[in-house]
């Protein structure tokens, strides 16, 4: 009975172990600090981000990423253009190479803001950034909080080697907990 029992508690504590590692390997955990990606992240959520999935597949448009913003700050934001895309904004709505795109994550933030005031200002890619597309290797990232954000409108383009994962979980505050943040 004893010799069962050990047996028991190695096959726990080493399940126990793998998992450990493999969170540890594959999953980040991240807590946002500002207000650019409100309503979609508030600041404070805490973030499971998926640190492998970029291996195995592409950046897909709209899918919310942790990047290197420097070497002391990571940002979380969505991708907007992928290599290829030409963007521009046009009375508050956004096209990718002359099609209107829909945006429907920000739905809550116009019925929460009640305001007829646009989301985003007009702007073509070339103006922001000089380009007429989004070069090979490189994304355009903005925040949902189109007003309180710092995103490529400022910074520019992100390298895709500056990318950490995708947040694939948003799991605190409880009730706010979802699974998935993209489209």
């Amino acid at each position: 009975m004893k010799r069962k029992y050990r047996k028991v508690v190695t096959t726990i504590l080493l399940g126990a172990m793998i998992i450990f590692l493999c969170r540890s390997a594959f999953f980040a955990s991240y807590v946002v600090e500002g207000e650019s990606m409100v309503p979609t992240l508030n600041d404070g959520n805490l973030l499971m981000v998926n640190t492998f999935v970029y291996d195995l597949t592409e950046v897909d448009r709209f899918d919310v990423i942790v990047f290197h913003a420097n070497q002391k700050e990571d940002y979380v934001k969505r991708v907007i253009g992928i290599p290829g895309d030409k963007i521009s904004y046009r009375d508050d709505k956004l096209y990718i190479n002359g099609e209107y795109v829909e945006e429907a994550f920000l739905d809550n933030y116009t019925h929460a803001t009640m305001s007829d005031k646009p989301r985003t200002e007009s702007f073509t890619l070339k103006e922001i950034t000089g380009e007429e597309t989004v070069p090979e290797g490189k994304l355009f990232v903005m925040g949902d909080n189109r007003e309180e954000s710092l995103d490529s409108r400022s910074f520019g383009f992100i390298s895709e080697t500056q990318l950490v994962g995708k947040v694939d979980v948003k799991y605190w505050p409880l009730s706010q907990a979802s699974l998935s943040l993209g489209k």
